[in-house]
């Protein structure tokens, strides 16, 4: 029998189960008098225009402009967090961020002339409620919605969430071990959010941090399987740079990162790139080689979808 003085937060894999007056393990979903509540809701921590390239999403209307923005919180814990400011802060004193409604954040966007609107920064999954609200107005508005996140979804979460995104980038941090000791989290639910995603025809790109002290060749040809076995078509693997508590540790070197990727390409994923990285960032098409968009986000060689030279479908939204 469920007790009536706890009440379980659904928004992601942890359900937290909550007495009143206490927190869940984002620090900013709360019981409060009987319910459960977003205590950052409509805070708003950060926003900028960018390019659709830093979510990143190659393969998404590749030159365009989104509008990002987030609110505080995170379920995870991880050591090396590149926005641990925004992820670890609190939200218990309801203070957090500029208020901002989500019609204000579709009308900003629009005044951005941004073909998309960006939750990201933070985890987004921890203020959900506020993110559907914001895409609910998004979609009414003819815009895209995208979300940048760890990936564990909780199944009712993924029920809410997936009718009004479009496209989705979602990290996969690393393995079982890793995800226990540097994230406090789990590989199983990302990898099972990876296929709920690739499953349900919304656009997926996947992310992976290198840490050169950590990720091995071998680590990245198992993570790649699994990607692979779950449809993922696109594949970041992004140099890490010293933050938070690995601040002690050196940067991912471009040599490290190259024989990654070298490694993830034998995966089967068609389309690997390299992230915060000097390399060149074109599109080629996996079947002739044609180069389809170049280092400036120029579709060169991509119509209706396919190569313009042999025809193959090349994965994503061009047009």
């Amino acid at each position: 029998m469920t007790d009536p003085t706890y009440l379980v937060c659904d928004f992601c894999w942890r359900r937290c189960r909550l007495a009143e007056g206490q927190s869940g393990v984002c620090r900013v979903r709360r019981h409060e008098q009987g319910k459960v509540v977003t205590t950052v809701y409509a805070h708003v921590e950060a926003m900028a225009v960018d390019p659709i390239e830093k979510k990143p999403l190659y393969h998404y209307y590749p030159g365009s402009t989104t509008f990002s923005f987030a609110l505080i919180g995170c379920n995870y814990f991880c050591d090396f967090c590149q926005n641990y400011s925004l992820s670890q802060g609190k939200g218990d004193t309801h203070a957090a961020g500029e208020r901002v409604a989500p019609a204000q954040i579709v009308a900003l966007a629009r005044k951005n002339d941004c073909h998309s609107i960006s939750y990201t920064y933070s985890e987004p999954m921890v203020w959900q409620d506020y993110m559907l609200d914001v895409a609910s107005l998004a979609r009414e508005a003819g815009m895209q919605n995208i979300m940048v996140t760890n990936g564990s979804f909780s199944q009712e979460a993924l029920l809410r969430i997936l009718p009004l995104i479009d496209a989705f980038n979602v990290d996969i941090k690393g393995n079982e071990s890793f995800y226990r000791d540097v994230c406090k989290a789990d590989e199983q639910a990302v990898l099972d959010g990876i296929e709920a995603i690739a499953q349900s025809g919304a656009h997926l790109e996947v992310t992976t941090m290198v840490i050169e002290s950590m990720h091995t060749e071998e680590d990245i040809a198992n993570l790649g399987k699994l990607l692979h076995e779950r449809g993922v078509q696109v594949w970041h693997l992004s140099r890490f740079f010293p933050r938070y508590r690995m601040a002690h540790l050196k940067p991912t070197s471009e040599a490290y990162l190259s024989k990654m990727v070298v490694r993830a390409a034998l995966s089967g994923i068609p389309y690997i790139y390299s992230g915060n990285s000097e390399s060149e960032r074109s599109t080629y098409c996996p079947s002739c080689n044609e180069h389809l968009i170049d280092g400036q986000n120029r579709i060169l060689a991509i119509e209706g979808g396919r190569c313009k030279r042999c025809g193959t479908s090349v994965y994503g939204v061009f047009e």
